[in-house]
């Protein structure tokens, strides 16, 4: 089983999506605790290192044998925890493609406290590549209210317009697993990156390195 700690209800349903187009079979179990993202939004990542690591050993004791953080804000806390079994951040595959796709990258978030986290991510991915890096940060304000109020419409569309004005880049990152729609929505030619279908797929590797009956 693969467990995923999520801070929003609504990645329940891509997750579940993505696995039925791409993992089918797969036993997926889902942890949700939307405090944890308030916490580290008011108190900085570090702040909720406790719970994320109770969140994620409760996951073990019932059976995970991997654990995919889905919150980029707290990707890296998550990484951190030292379990038994492997845990992954969301956005780590994007990273490394975003590295991979030209030393030009913006970092799209509609948080401010997902930017330095991303950011640091791709530095950590472009030293283990040996490629020089220079990462851009655009804040997409107006996108988080419309989130909040249950506005996805708006929220893509605020973060696909952002996208748009995109031109100097080699690859665009949507720092946010709930910002993937707007890749869709988009219309420019810079390569857009969203992690939630790489993410769960090395979720899903990693699980099965260790139970390869899984």
């Amino acid at each position: 089983m693969l467990a995923l700690l999520h801070t929003s209800p609504v990645h329940v349903p891509v997750f579940e999506a993505l696995r039925d187009e791409a993992h089918p079979g797969l036993e997926l179990r889902h942890f949700v605790d939307e405090e944890l993202l308030r916490r580290a939004r008011r108190q900085g990542p570090a702040a909720v290192t406790d719970e994320v690591r109770a969140a994620l050993r409760g996951a073990v004791a019932e059976g995970a044998r991997a654990v995919l953080c889905t919150c980029s804000t707290i990707g890296g806390v998550a990484e951190a925890a030292g379990l038994s079994v492997p845990v992954l951040r969301v956005d780590r595959p994007m990273a490394a493609a975003a590295v991979a796709a030209g030393p030009r990258v913006v970092v799209l978030a509609a948080l401010r406290s997902t930017l330095a986290p991303t950011t640091a991510l791709i530095d950590e991915e472009a030293r283990r590549a040996r490629r020089s890096v220079t990462v851009r940060s655009v804040l997409v304000d107006a996108a988080w209210p419309c989130f909040e109020a249950g506005d996805t419409e708006g929220y893509v569309r605020e973060v696909a317009a952002a996208v748009d004005r995109v031109t100097d880049a080699d690859a665009i990152v949507l720092a946010q697993a709930s910002m993937a729609p707007a890749r869709h929505a988009a219309t420019t030619p810079v390569p857009v990156l969203s992690s939630p279908a790489p993410g769960l797929a090395a979720a899903v590797r990693a699980m099965r390195a260790v139970t390869p009956t899984a």
